[in-house]
């Protein structure tokens, strides 16, 4: 049985490769400026994303049937991407609709792959509020959220490893595991609150560059506030900021595009 010095030893060497891989592991994002910790070529989140795209949309029952609505939400889309320097991107965007009806979600997979489904397209009353949607999950994209989380998750599983070697009780083997894990689950967490928040701001600026209406994704706000019921989560325990908190950002981010 290892001695308490070594598991100590043990797990701050697992932790100081775990820092030492994220932290060199940088570049910079050639559309928001932005230094970031990421392992993967844009390239390969490319791949990923189209590798990975049948897959999420058999999860939501599969594709809309209806192909006007398929283009129309491709049309709007494209719009944003072909009006916004989000154009020089080395990423292939591509709008899809999905089948579930009673889901309200969307999202994007690495590289350009967008979805919406059914049931939050049919809460979504304008052109402008669709364009604010897709808009936030342009920025997930452009943003290298994805690929951010991918790096991120690799640290905190290398120091929650480390931890519970470091912690080990052998009288309780499984206790510092569950602990570490549940420490590292909500670094994570924060992380995906910062790039919520960024999303909503950019995803405004490229409304604005289009000629959309950004005040519309005040109303997609509502609409996703009204959806998740009077028992949502509170902001800290969950991976998306309070709705409400998300207004007032909009609202910054919308004064400041538009004064430029």
């Amino acid at each position: 049985m290892r001695s308490r010095a070594t598991r100590v030893v043990i797990g701050l060497v697992m932790a100081l490769i775990a820092i030492f891989t994220y932290f060199t592991n940088t570049q910079e994002n050639p559309v928001t400026g932005e230094k970031q910790h990421i392992s993967m070529t844009p390239e390969q989140e490319v791949r990923l994303g189209l590798e990975s795209a049948p897959q999420m949309a058999k999860e939501f029952g599969g594709l809309y049937p209806d192909e006007k609505v398929q283009q129309s939400v491709k049309r709007v889309g494209q719009k944003l991407v072909n009006s916004t320097n989000v154009k020089n991107s080395p990423y292939q965007f591509d709008f899809h609709v999905l089948a579930d009806e009673k889901t309200v979600n969307a999202f994007a997979v690495p590289g350009g792959q967008i979805f919406i489904t059914a049931a939050l397209l049919d809460k979504l009353k304008n052109e402008d509020q669709l364009a604010g949607v897709l808009g936030h999950e342009i920025t997930h994209v452009v943003g290298r959220h994805s690929a951010e989380q991918i790096a991120q998750q690799q640290l905190t599983q290398g120091l929650a490893g480390a931890a519970a070697i470091a912690t080990e009780d052998p009288n309780s083997p499984g206790r510092s595991a569950a602990i570490a894990s549940y420490v590292a689950n909500l670094i994570g967490l924060k992380y995906g609150r910062d790039d919520e928040i960024e999303s909503d701001q950019l995803g405004v600026r490229w409304m604005i560059e289009s000629g959309y209406n950004p005040e519309a994704m005040i109303d997609v706000m509502e609409v996703l506030k009204a959806a998740g019921g009077p028992n949502r989560p509170s902001e800290f325990m969950s991976s998306h900021p309070d709705p409400d908190n998300r207004i007032q950002r909009i609202k910054e981010a919308i004064a400041k595009y538009k004064g430029q």
